[in-house]
């Protein structure tokens, strides 16, 4: 993803960019976002996401999540002390 493309679609949502920055390889840029994310995108396309505002930032982009939710279906795990 091209970095200006993403700095416009998180922009767009209301979330203002705080810091632009080559990193410190100069393979790529790291961005800094007010919500706590800091998106780094590589000249060789790669992105990694991180920071309090990650999810956020992973939705806007239409990039995989992180987090992986386990389904519980119905039943309750049980306490450290097997109860």
């Amino acid at each position: 993803m091209d970095v200006d493309k993403a700095i416009a679609l998180v922009s767009a949502a209301g979330i203002e960019l705080t810091d632009r920055r080559r990193l410190d390889a100069d393979d790529g840029w790291s961005l800094s976002f007010s919500n706590g994310t800091e998106l780094q995108i590589g000249d060789s396309g790669k992105i990694t996401v991180s920071g309090k505002g990650a999810e956020t930032i992973a939705r806007l982009l239409d990039l995989p999540s992180k987090r992986q939710h386990r389904a519980n279906h119905g039943r309750s795990r049980p306490h450290s002390d097997g109860s």
